[in-house]
């Protein structure tokens, strides 16, 4: 079964001419006021929860619950990076509320996915469950016009890894497959040759891919350095760089060749390996995925081999 948006729009200024519902609740970060998303969408006189942080807590969801769950509102709208748009799809799940998702950042492909990742007693997890796919997702490119440069790069790694590790997943088929390699074509294309406006249009392909397989060994060992700090891209530049090496992907090469030019600082895990390799084993949703056997003395040398720097040597 294939699982994706009964509506996908995408286009530039599609956010800006979309037709919004009166009532509705937008969840968003304070980046959206200062970069006038919510004038630029006409959502400036919408509820709004404008308080979505970096790798959001279930806590951030249950107090929005607990603060609009009165309200009477008939959509939820999710404006900004993957952080957002996790948040506002559970929400809206929670309150059995129409969605409506639109990201300002290219990366995370949750526009359009069953997946929501938020941070559960510190430390992330995924939630999959067909209810929390959009009702609508709007893909507007102007919105990656003046983005930071470091969140272009993040945002671009992150799609680079899902696609490439959804193509190799044992759960991958025709349909993904096809998806997740147009869409490192599209990604590589945009990162090597600066064509940012391209990312968009990877982003989307990425998400319809690995939405409907699943990523593996490199979110795995993910999210261990995330729960540090580290930012979710510039992990994923090194994990799923090694996790490629180990699955002898066919992807190896290019995608190293992608994190060289991107120029990720080195990373390096804080806790004790062995007790990070125990927490990366109960990551089922990941590594029973992953097209080859994982033990724990795999992890423990993939991850002696990122803190030791040596990566991405080929």
């Amino acid at each position: 079964m294939i699982n994706q948006p009964p509506k996908i729009i995408f286009g530039r200024n599609t956010a800006k001419t979309f037709v919004y519902p009166n009532n509705c609740l937008v969840i968003t970060s304070k980046g959206a006021k200062k970069r006038n998303w919510l004038n630029y969408t006409n959502l400036e006189k919408s509820y709004i929860f404008d308080q979505v942080e970096s790798n959001p807590k279930m806590i951030t969801v249950e107090k929005i619950i607990s603060e609009f769950q009165s309200v009477n509102f008939s959509h939820i709208i999710g404006i900004g990076g993957g952080s957002s748009l996790d948040v506002a799809k559970y929400v809206a799940w929670k309150l059995n509320k129409k969605k409506i998702l639109i990201p300002t950042t290219f990366g995370s492909g949750s526009e359009v996915t069953r997946i929501s990742v938020l941070k559960v007693n510190g430390k992330k997890k995924s939630f999959h469950n067909n209810q929390l796919l959009a009702d609508i997702s709007i893909i507007d490119s102007n919105f990656i016009q003046d983005t930071d440069e470091c969140i272009i790069k993040n945002s671009a790694i992150d799609a680079c890894a899902q696609c490439t590790e959804a193509f190799d997943s044992k759960i991958s088929n025709n349909y993904t497959k096809f998806f997740c390699e147009k869409a490192f074509d599209v990604l590589e294309n945009a990162i090597l040759n600066s064509k940012y406006d391209d990312l968009p249009l990877g982003s989307l392909y990425a998400g319809l891919g690995f939405g409907n397989s699943s990523t593996t060994l490199g979110h795995a060992l993910s999210y261990v350095f995330s729960n540090e700090g580290i930012s979710h891209g510039n992990a994923l530049a090194f994990t799923t760089t090694i996790a490629h090496k180990f699955n002898h992907s066919k992807f190896y090469a290019r995608f190293l060749n992608i994190v060289t030019k991107l120029n990720f600082k080195k990373i390096n895990l804080k806790q004790d390996i062995d007790t990070a390799a125990d927490i990366i084993l109960t990551d089922r949703k990941h590594l029973d995925n992953n097209p080859k056997p994982v033990y724990k003395k795999d992890i423990i040398s993939l991850l002696k081999i990122i803190n030791d720097g040596v990566a991405l040597a080929l």
